[in-house]
């Protein structure tokens, strides 16, 4: 969640006291999330995904490395 976060804030243009004032939290608390040094509740899942206007599933969807693709299955034919 903490690479998640902190890429799509930045994606959204937002520092970590828009974020939290629009979440209900703190800029530190936000940016401990952000360090992984605390694990977000559900309700502040929730809380930090509407303030980004997000899904809470993208907060916590594994992501892959650049460049790393995914195998589709091969063609019916």
């Amino acid at each position: 969640m903490a690479i998640n976060l902190r890429r799509l804030r930045h994606a959204k243009g937002m520092t970590q006291e828009e974020l939290a004032e629009r979440a209900g939290l703190s800029a530190r608390y936000i940016g401990a999330i952000e360090r992984a040094r605390v694990s977000a509740s559900v309700t502040v899942l929730g809380q930090v995904a509407d303030a980004l206007e997000i899904e809470a599933g993208d907060l916590v969807r594994r992501t892959r490395p650049t460049g790393q693709t995914t195998r589709s299955a091969e063609p019916q034919r």
